[in-house]
């Protein structure tokens, strides 16, 4: 399960930024997960609860936000955000466990061109660490 690994990693980097932000505790994490990211959130908010207790890390709040996913168009530069109710539940399915699979299933609403490019929406980060100093 890669909601493990992923957990771990930000975990690991908001201690390092801690340490070298001189924070005395960290209170809060807040989290970007991209709509487009293949995770399941309950498994990914669970893997992190377990870190952080295991790393003796307590009362910290965990704050996951969604990003919407943008497409632009390279053909006529048209925006539009992924509706996933437009899609018939296998497509749907497929892009969740395979971003990548946006390509076959999904064309610019404006010209019908299948070459676009994601601009938001994918990948996971750190937005923000809130601690004590």
């Amino acid at each position: 399960m890669h909601e493990w690994a992923l957990a771990e990693s930000i975990i690991t980097t908001a201690v390092e930024v801690a340490e070298r932000e001189k924070l005395k505790k960290i209170e809060e994490i807040d989290i970007s997960l991209g709509e487009l990211q293949q995770i399941e959130e309950d498994i990914f908010r669970f893997a992190l609860d377990e870190i952080l207790k295991s790393m003796n890390l307590r009362n910290i709040k965990i704050v996951i936000e969604t990003e919407n996913a943008v497409f632009e168009c390279n053909k006529c530069k048209h925006t539009w955000n992924f509706e996933k109710d437009k899609l018939d539940e296998a497509e749907a399915e497929a892009i969740h466990f395979l971003p990548e699979m946006a390509f076959v299933h999904m064309r610019c609403p404006s010209c019908g061109s299948p070459d676009f490019t994601v601009i938001k929406g994918r990948g996971v980060s750190i937005t923000s660490i809130k601690g004590e100093k």
